[in-house]
């Protein structure tokens, strides 16, 4: 290339690359899915949850008052329900300032939803299957 086509080529990139970057900070603002955690702590005057993955990293979640909490029914409930020791579903963002927490819900951890998320290759065992109806009762007869 030479000179007079390499100041047009180096226009052309810092423009493009300009553009993408407004883009790039969208993507990367945009909250994951859902994650499984358990509750470490919970510090309502500093507005933190600190959470602990599986694999024992930790998070420390920042509430505002657009954090929605739900029980293991769906139904609301406040920060003040949670306890060290939950287990539960959060949505975090990650931001410039820290985590912030978006959304949380009570749960355990299920062998089908273990295997969903991190065993997908493998099969369930059959003797670890949980019922679609946790009460449903523990009669001999088996369903189809």
């Amino acid at each position: 290339m030479n000179k007079k086509t390499l100041l047009p080529f180096w226009l052309l990139t810092i423009t493009v690359l300009g553009g993408l970057l407004p883009l790039a900070s969208r993507l990367a603002a945009q909250p994951a899915s859902d994650e499984f955690f358990i509750i470490t702590s919970v510090d309502i005057r500093k507005h933190e949850i600190v959470l602990k993955m599986p694999t024992e990293v930790t998070v420390v979640a920042h509430v505002t008052p657009d954090t929605v909490y739900l029980d293991e029914r769906g139904q609301r409930i406040r920060l003040t329900d949670l306890r060290a020791g939950d287990t539960v579903y959060a949505t975090i963002r990650r931001e410039a300032g820290g985590v912030v927490l978006l959304r949380l819900r009570k749960g355990p951890m299920t062998v089908e939803e273990l295997h969903r998320r991190y065993l997908k290759d493998q099969p369930i065992p059959g003797a670890l299957r949980t019922t679609a109806e946790p009460h449903a009762g523990l009669s001999g007869s088996a369903q189809p």
